[in-house]
């Protein structure tokens, strides 16, 4: 075989060391990889679990390589979506409809908004991401820039400018043990409006298991 299959489904080139230390970026994309998998019917619930185990205990490459080396890659296509990875995505609107990125849209490598009074929604809770850095270069005028994230999504708002704007930032509860699988860079200019950073509402089923252990204590 001329080279390796790399975490997230590529042939490396053979001079690469299989014995190479895995990073926690390394064992999140094997798990993306496994998952849309298992969405695609590739692997069984029985065998997903047991790669997920084996994936977030591995240390080195090459016991990524096996959990991955019988399905396909994902760098034409992502999944059930069809979709290829795009490296720049551009969405310019003006006096329009809202525009949303939601469930299981594909995360480019870097996004350009040109938008003007136009509500934008990114919602990264069902999102495919198959890398660690997403840089969003804002050019927007009015109404609501919304980001949604999930565990493991961090969002740095220090290289945009505010303009008669503001930002309201509600951090999703971390656990320092895990690692951040998504860094969300955003640059340029937003005027007027505001832009709203959270993490997805919790569902009725949700919010109930959370006010069950304290219900219990109160009987």
């Amino acid at each position: 075989m001329s080279g390796e299959i790399s975490p997230t489904g590529k042939r490396s080139s053979s001079g690469s060391s299989p014995e190479l230390r895995a990073s926690h970026a390394d064992r999140d994309r094997v798990v993306d990889v496994l998952r849309i998998a298992a969405g695609d019917g590739l692997l069984t619930a029985d065998e997903l679990d047991e790669r997920l185990e084996a994936a977030l205990s591995a240390r080195t490459l090459s016991e990524l390589t096996a959990l991955t080396a019988d399905l396909p890659p994902v760098s034409a296509t992502v999944g059930g979506t069809g979709a290829e990875v795009k490296d720049i995505v551009r969405i310019e609107q003006v006096h329009s409809g809202a525009v949303e990125r939601v469930g299981r849209w594909v995360v480019p490598r870097r996004l350009e908004l040109a938008v003007t009074y136009c509500g934008v929604t990114l919602d990264f809770t069902e999102a495919v991401i198959t890398h660690d850095l997403l840089r969003i270069d804002v050019a927007m005028t009015g109404k609501t820039l919304t980001l949604v994230t999930r565990p493991g999504i961090v969002v740095d708002t220090d290289g945009l400018q505010l303009v008669h704007s503001r930002v309201k930032y509600r951090q999703t509860p971390t656990n320092p043990d895990r690692p951040v699988t998504l860094r969300v860079e955003l640059v340029g200019q937003k005027a007027h409006g505001r832009m709203v950073v959270r993490p997805s509402r919790r569902t009725v089923g949700q919010w109930l298991l959370r006010r069950l252990p304290s219900l219990s204590a109160g009987a």
